[in-house]
């Protein structure tokens, strides 16, 4: 790929951002609000699905299959973590992962509270 201007200034950011990521803390409370950001997604999801009602089917494998694709994808890459950018990109994947604990928690939550 060519070293545009662009390309030069998302690598900066990027690597500005991995830099920023290494403190522990910032790291883990975004993985954090990922979670509760899933959360939170499902507890929104359900309460749209269950409004109308007819959906229903077509909502779940949506769900079914965002996060079927999240795994493959997150897993995929768990292997090939060599150079920064990498590893700046299991960042993205670790929060793309929290968010799908989230929704998957989140929804068995909202099934649980629907069957009492």
């Amino acid at each position: 790929m060519q070293n545009t201007r662009l390309n030069t200034l998302f690598d900066d950011v990027l690597g500005q951002f991995g830099r920023w990521l290494r403190n522990p803390w910032r790291r883990t409370s975004l993985l954090l609000i990922s979670l509760l950001l899933g959360n939170f997604l499902a507890t929104t999801i359900s309460t749209i699905a269950g409004q109308k009602a007819e959906p229903d089917v077509a909502i779940a494998i949506l769900l079914v299959l965002l996060t079927e694709g999240t795994s493959w994808w997150v897993y995929r890459n768990r292997r090939r973590e060599n150079n920064a950018a990498d590893r700046a990109n299991s960042v993205v994947l670790e929060l793309f992962n929290g968010t799908k604990l989230g929704l998957t928690y989140g929804l068995f939550v909202e099934a649980f509270k629907l069957g009492s």
